[in-house]
């Protein structure tokens, strides 16, 4: 044979079959692509000139690792869709006198043509884009704009590496299939189909039975600590429990509507449903992708979208005033006014000398301490000396009843035996509370809110704030126990914060003076142990975070959109091809061109917008989840991220109502659109 005749060869099965490796070619170009893309950002020079470009380099590696990991998966599973289609013809190829090698060379040419159109295109477009999209982050993370173009040659080598190798592994999963089945099997290999499988009533259950053991956890788990730790879990049952309940509980559900005489006889119904059964096995295994797909997209836009929109007030949760003084002491007879006085003097030196008064003053002492609650009773010690997990670990503040009502400008008065609680992130719902080794049992008045503090935000445990008439008092069973156990066991403080009414680069300035002050003050012996922060200097590293990762959560989002959308558009033009051959036997037997259009919304609806719902209904069973995880991350607006979560179902359910219209029209096209 001529030297160009298997180079083509295959050009001219790429070409017959446009309609097939169009969106293949596209797929893959599009995950080279956005490889590329994060991939340029993860060693860009951006990184080197904001603060907090280590935790951007960071979720940038994440995501490329993410995206590649992906592109595996999902060019193996859109390849699956076309070398269905192409057996047929490699079947004809081998009648007509072409062994395994011959179909071999074929298949070898097609790959190096897709992989070299894949590879060009895509990190051409990459290279195009890799800059709107380092510009569309410097708007993100409010950095300097640099329209210098950079090409970097590593990131192309490593794009070109990772993509040949899947493409190369695909070609031999494809030879090896091709090479295992014979001439025969090839040819019938597109209307084999699948035997109509039996309603698989054990699995459709244990499909139910996990998704309820997942649901159960995202509402029953309170404590964060202890959600995160199941969310994994939590996860993977929900992955399993789709596919289950897709694969064996879509079978039932055709099986259901067989039986429903009204329903299932009738022209569009009849064909529409008896068609699934045929292929439901397969179907389902692809609407559960689907499902999975859109439930990831709903979560990673609802979460990202809210931790940069409710950036400012995570901000100020953690940074509660403008500038934050927190003294350490170590004796609870350290925390006297005697020695909050020299502080108070100094910063008040700082704030004349810039003309500034200080606003909103946060001032107050506590008592802190880790401790084990369980059952309403609180106890200290080590994880392995209690038998008692993580879970149970509380961060304790005592406070005095005093400076609670002057902060929050209350009046409130406890009985003997009573103390005011208050506490974040869970629920303490006990009425009385008891330390352990002590007779006393103290009950429980809920207090409505108490000011941040900082400490508490930073840390992923509950934080309990116990308001007393006399916090000597209160410690002193602790205080006994740490000079048993010769100890540290307590924690003193004092707060001095207050906001200051000038821009955020005077503020840094003040911050620093201030500093400067505290260390005199330190080297003339204060006996409180000082340090200090600024809201204003460390607001960019809230904005580098939060903002990489809402960049982070768009760009995977435009991933698992566009595999959604291919999903479902290869399987209606595979379910097309399969289903042509039959609907052109219905029109010859009197079935109407309107009556085909009937049969292929029936069906179309009847499985296409049931991973829609169902991702609904994950969605609302992960927000427990979503939420808790959230307030990790200093986020507590509870009903910012309501609206966002409806407003992206919404706007996703838009956009997969267009994808549908889409392939129905490419569906209806191939099995009824010689009905024209």
């Amino acid at each position: 044979m001529k030297i160009g005749f298997y180079p083509r060869l295959a050009w001219s099965g790429i070409r017959k079959n446009k309609e097939l490796y169009i969106p293949y070619l596209l797929t893959g170009m599009g995950m080279i692509m956005m490889y590329y893309i994060v991939s340029y950002l993860y060693t860009s020079t951006l990184l080197t000139t904001v603060r907090g470009g280590n935790v951007i380099e960071i979720l940038m590696w994440l995501g490329r690792f993410v995206i590649g990991a992906f592109s595996i998966v999902f060019l193996f599973y859109t390849h699956s869709f076309l070398i269905r289609r192409r057996k047929k013809e490699f079947g004809l190829y081998s009648i007509l006198g072409m062994n395994k090698i011959n179909l071999a060379r074929i298949m070898i040419w097609e790959s190096v043509m897709v992989a070299a159109i894949s590879l060009a295109c895509g990190l051409a477009m990459g290279i195009v884009f890799s800059k709107l999209a380092e510009l569309l982050m410097n708007l993100i993370l409010r950095a300097d704009v640099d329209y210098a173009m950079r090409i970097n040659p590593d990131n192309i080598r490593q794009t070109i590496v990772l993509f040949l190798v899947i493409f190369v592994l695909i070609l031999v999963v494809s030879l090896w299939q091709v090479r295992m089945a014979d001439p025969i099997q090839l040819l019938r290999s597109e209307n084999a189909g699948e035997r109509p499988p039996k309603a698989n009533w054990p699995m459709a259950l244990a499909g139910a039975a996990l998704l309820g053991i997942a649901y159960y956890l995202a509402v029953a788990i309170k404590n964060p600590v202890e959600a995160i730790l199941w969310f994994f879990l939590a996860i993977l049952l929900v992955i399993a429990g789709t596919y289950l309940l897709f694969v064996a509980g879509s079978v039932a559900l055709c099986r259901i509507l067989q039986k429903n005489k009204r329903y299932y006889y009738k022209t569009n119904h009849f064909v529409s449903v008896s068609s699934m059964v045929y292929r439901m096995k397969r179907n389902g295994a692809g609407l559960a992708s689907i499902c999975i797909l859109c439930t990831m997209v709903l979560v990673m836009l609802s979460s990202t979208v809210c931790l940069y929109g409710g950036m400012d007030s995570s901000l100020r949760s953690r940074y509660p005033r403008n500038i934050v003084t927190d003294n350490q002491a170590f004796a609870l007879e350290q925390l006297q006014e005697e020695n909050y006085v020299p502080l108070r003097a100094a910063i008040e030196q700082v704030m004349d000398s810039h003309g500034l008064t200080a606003e909103n003053v946060l001032d107050y002492a506590y008592v802190d301490f880790g401790g084990f609650l369980r059952d309403g009773i609180i106890e200290t010690g080590t994880m392995e000396d209690l038998a008692i997990s993580y879970q149970d670990l509380w961060q304790i503040f005592v406070i005095s009843l005093a400076d609670y009502n002057r902060l929050m400008g209350t009046s409130e008065t406890l009985e003997p035996g009573q103390i005011l609680m208050y506490t974040t992130k869970m629920w303490f719902r006990q009425d009385n509370l008891q330390i352990a080794g002590t007779d006393q049992v103290w009950q429980v008045v809920r207090a409505k809110r108490f000011v941040d503090n900082g400490v508490d935000s930073m840390q992923i445990i509950p934080s309990m704030f116990l308001f007393v008439e006399d916090v000597e008092s209160f410690i002193s069973p602790l205080t006994a126990r740490a000079d048993y156990f010769g100890d540290r066991l307590l924690d003193y403080g004092w707060i001095y914060g207050f906001d200051l009414n000038c821009s955020g680069v005077e503020q840094g300035e003040i911050y620093y003076e201030i500093l400067g002050r505290i260390a005199e003050l330190q080297a003339a012996g204060y006996p409180l142990l000082c340090s200090a922060e600024s809201m204003a200097l460390n607001r960019s590293d809230f904005g580098e975070v939060y903002g990489g990762l809402f960049f982070l959560g768009i760009m995977l989002s435009i991933v698992f959109v566009a595999a959604t959308t291919l999903i479902m558009y290869y399987k209606q033009i595979s379910e097309g091809y399969e289903d042509q051959g039959r609907f052109e036997i219905l029109q010859k037997v009197g079935m109407t061109k309107k009556e085909v259009k009937k049969s292929i919304n029936s069906q179309v609806m009847t499985v296409f917008f049931l991973p829609l719902l169902v991702a609904g209904v994950h969605l609302c069973f992960a927000f427990p989840f979503l939420y808790k995880g959230l307030m990790l991350l200093n986020f507590n607006n509870l009903g910012l991220l309501v609206w966002v979560a409806v407003l992206a179902y919404l706007l996703f359910g838009v956009g997969y109502v267009v994808v549908y219209r889409i392939t129905s029209r490419a569906y209806y096209h191939l099995v009824g659109g010689r009905a024209d």
